[in-house]
């Protein structure tokens, strides 16, 4: 089964790394990950070089079908996060 990271074990690693205090690091790592999601949040983009680009994409209103009652319903227009890792990161996890 493959490793799961979360915020908290980047700023333990991040403190451990640098030497500094495992506030100081959840500090740097939350203002990382909350600064992706405003930016995102307005409509921009996040590309990290290396890694990938995080967009905001459009999804367009859609029929669907409830799954308990059969009955035909309207999906609303929304707006969902969207993914596309570089060449680098692809090469990488081959």
């Amino acid at each position: 089964m493959a490793d799961v990271k979360t915020k908290k074990i980047y700023a333990e690693e991040l403190a451990a790394e640098l030497g500094l205090t495992k506030k100081d690091a959840t500090t740097a790592v939350n203002f990382i990950f909350d600064s992706m999601a405003k930016t995102m949040k307005k409509g921009g983009t996040v590309d990290i070089n290396g890694f990938g680009k995080f967009t905001v994409k459009k999804r367009a209103a859609r029929a669907g079908i409830n799954p308990l009652t059969k009955e035909k319903i309207k999906i609303k227009a929304c707006k969902v996060p969207a993914f596309k890792a570089s060449k680098t990161l692809k090469d990488l996890v081959k």
